[in-house]
């Protein structure tokens, strides 16, 4: 583990507010499908949907099952994170979870290490904010669920009240 290089990434959900960030390290050979699984757990999601990482106009996602491989993306359990950073020349990706939604999150590599001996890996090093219900229908209808939650008039009121819970 040693000479293994690890990266800590900053992954942020796009077109919400207030803030939902993570801040995680991972080792830079971990496959994309992987990250996919870190990025579930880290955010909140519960993967019951679509998902795709791309880095500038490739893509990656699950692999294929209907043998259809013109539409689909690259098999994500066959690339690893360094080699994908190294071959595109990017240090940012996206990851959209539920394809119908659209949840885009930035993914940053903020910084690379050398690996330390005994460390485990991945983990989350920093959580702010709290990740959307499921199946709220993206990211500006969270921010009208978010509005209706504080306003007792709003027609949602009580929808709002109901998914997002009393805080």
């Amino acid at each position: 583990m040693a000479n293994t290089q690890i990266a800590r990434l900053k992954i942020t959900l796009d077109r919400v507010e207030p803030t939902v960030m993570r801040r995680v390290v991972v080792p830079l050979s971990i496959r994309l499908d992987r990250l996919h699984t870190l990025l579930q757990v880290a955010m909140g999601w519960s993967g019951s949907h679509l998902w795709a990482i791309l880095a500038r106009d490739i893509e990656w996602g699950p692999r294929a099952t209907d043998g259809n491989i013109r539409d689909e993306p690259l098999d994500a359990s066959k690339a690893r994170l360094g080699d994908v950073l190294a071959d595109v020349g990017t240090k940012t990706l996206k990851y959209v979870y539920d394809l119908g939604d659209g949840w885009q999150h930035t993914i940053k590599v903020e910084r690379l290490f050398a690996g330390v001996l005994g460390l485990e890996l991945p983990f989350l090093l920093e959580a702010i904010g709290r990740c959307p219900p499921e199946d709220v229908g993206g990211p500006s209808a969270y921010m009208e669920l978010l509005a209706a939650n504080v306003d007792p008039q709003h027609p949602r009121h009580a929808e709002a009240k109901e998914l997002l819970g009393a805080d």
